[in-house]
């Protein structure tokens, strides 16, 4: 059954009525972008005409550390548990055929299509999206229009992409391959060549700044003195934290530290192609006529560290580098220059786009909540979430890799001078809360038991786990909270995270 809303905008809409017309909707979605780490230091004219020109949001959040697990909760507007993308294989349900059965047709995309918007989609999808077994390039996912997807994962040349269901390879030139640029330019066709009397929605996920990190030749020499930042929990033993933390060696090598600054470094570089994206996408919508009737968000896919409890490079871990993400949004009647700090997720973005297409998000399966009331009227009318969860399900097995014999079992992957980021048993669920108490609470499912609490306003980078000094109670409120998150779905999610917190 429609609601009253969506009644009367389908009536006026199918009567002409210019003052019923669609909003448009661009999301520009990065890859390992941080936020902690100055991921947005390079976004210059990202930040001026999206930031300034509407809201940055403070506390946005991932709901899980990984490209296509967060991917998916994107897509999808759930939390993993409820996807059930475990890791970027195939066989973790990364773009898998079960995904493409049971989860795409719950995509936003179906739901705008069905709208009446024109869908246009650029760059990474999922990991795994072109994979012979699951389809290939032939592919086209559910709710798209025009669809450039990019097969597998993050890179700048020698790469294929899916056109519309069309193989389509490419090479090392830089003026036709170069991903993010191609992503830019093939926005900006659409835009002059979409049909005019219907509404648009486009996505363009660029590679950066993924690995291997391949700056533009104009770029390669860009921020040649810049080192990783320092502070914090730079090359510090993690004493107090799970095993695969612990494994670490402290300090770290030379090579592992020159390594990791001259990723930094490629990092930024790549980005600097991303605000020449923004650029010139914002430019062209300001030339057709779009710019002040199209809602504009800029996020990446999670967070990232270089160096912090002595990691050389990755994401993947329950902490404040790794989790949190950048968020600027600008758009029809949200004034500029406002600071948000209430706490979204990735999960909000589908119900977001929703409601900005007079969707009532209650008939869907959708764990996020719209925050699109939260960019309209004054934050402190609206009731708002005060915790979340966050969730990662380890890759690996349990047999001992050979690289790193001598940490322990299942390590699936071996960074420079075998400091290993993951394994089988790096698998958590955290309750991370803010407003009145600022804490995380973690459990991880490993036969040793372990148990993570950080107090995050007395202990902003998570140096010292209160786990076996705090308030016994304390954790028996927090452990309850987690198994109601943990359990939730749909409109569940949407109730239970708008009870109050547990307190200190």
């Amino acid at each position: 059954m429609k609601s009253p809303l969506v009644t009367l905008l389908l009536l006026c809409c199918q009567a002409g009525q210019h003052l019923c017309a669609l909003k448009n909707i661009l999301l520009i979605l990065t890859d390992d972008q941080d936020l902690q780490l100055g991921g947005m230091t390079p976004m210059k004219k990202t930040q001026a005409l999206i930031g300034n020109e509407g809201a940055t949001f403070t506390n946005a959040f991932t709901a899980t550390p990984l490209c296509c697990p967060s991917r998916s909760s994107i897509l999808t507007g759930q939390y993993p548990h409820n996807h059930l993308v475990r890791n970027n294989s195939v066989t973790g349900n990364c773009s898998s055929l079960q995904w493409q059965r049971a989860m795409e047709p719950q995509a936003f995309s179906v739901y705008l299509k069905k709208r009446g918007y024109q869908t246009f989609y650029a760059g990474k999808y999922l990991n795994k999206y072109g994979h012979p077994s699951v389809g290939g390039t032939a592919h086209v996912p559910l709710g798209w229009d025009h669809w450039h997807g990019l097969v597998g994962n993050s890179r700048y040349y020698n790469y294929t992409l899916s056109v519309n269901g069309k193989q389509e390879n490419h090479g090392d030139a830089y003026e036709k391959d170069y991903l993010t640029d191609l992503i830019a330019n093939r926005s900006v066709d659409f835009l002059e060549t979409r049909r005019r009397s219907a509404p648009f929605f486009m996505m363009l996920s660029t590679p950066a700044c993924h690995s291997p990190w391949t700056a533009a030749p104009h770029y390669s020499k860009s921020y040649s003195t810049t080192k990783a930042p320092r502070h914090g929990s730079f090359n510090l033993h993690a004493k107090d934290k799970h095993w695969l933390l612990r494994q670490a060696k402290t300090p770290m090598k030379n090579t592992s530290i020159q390594f990791l600054d001259n990723v930094f470094r490629n990092r930024w570089r790549t980005l600097l192609s991303v605000d020449d994206l923004v650029e010139k996408v914002i430019n062209k919508l300001q030339q057709v006529g779009e710019l002040n009737n199209t809602y504009i968000f800029y996020t990446s896919d999670h967070g990232y560290h270089t160096g912090q409890f002595s990691l050389p490079i990755d994401k993947r871990q329950l902490y404040e580098f790794d989790i949190r993400v950048p968020l600027l949004v600008r758009g029809p009647n949200i004034k500029p220059k406002q600071t948000i700090t209430a706490p979204i997720l990735n999960i909000d973005l589908a119900p977001t786009f929703l409601n900005i297409a007079g969707y009532d998000v209650l008939g869907t399966n959708m764990d996020g909540t719209s925050f699109l009331p939260l960019l309209n009227s004054s934050h402190s009318k609206i009731r708002w979430r005060s915790d979340f969860l966050i969730e990662y399900t380890g890759e690996g097995s349990e047999d001992k890799d050979p690289k790193c014999p001598n940490v322990g079992p299942g390590m699936s992957e071996c960074f420079p001078d075998c400091v290993c980021e993951d394994s089988f048993n790096n698998t958590y669920a955290c309750v991370r809360t803010l407003s009145s108490t600022n804490l995380q609470y973690c459990e991880f499912a490993d036969n040793e038991t372990f148990v993570e609490v950080y107090n995050l306003t007395s202990d902003p980078h998570q140096l010292k786990n209160i786990a076996k000094t705090v308030n016994p109670s304390l954790l028996v409120k927090m452990n309850q909270r987690l198994i109601k998150l943990e359990s939730c779905s749909g409109y569940d999610c949407r109730i239970i995270q708008r009870e109050a917190e547990p307190k200190a």
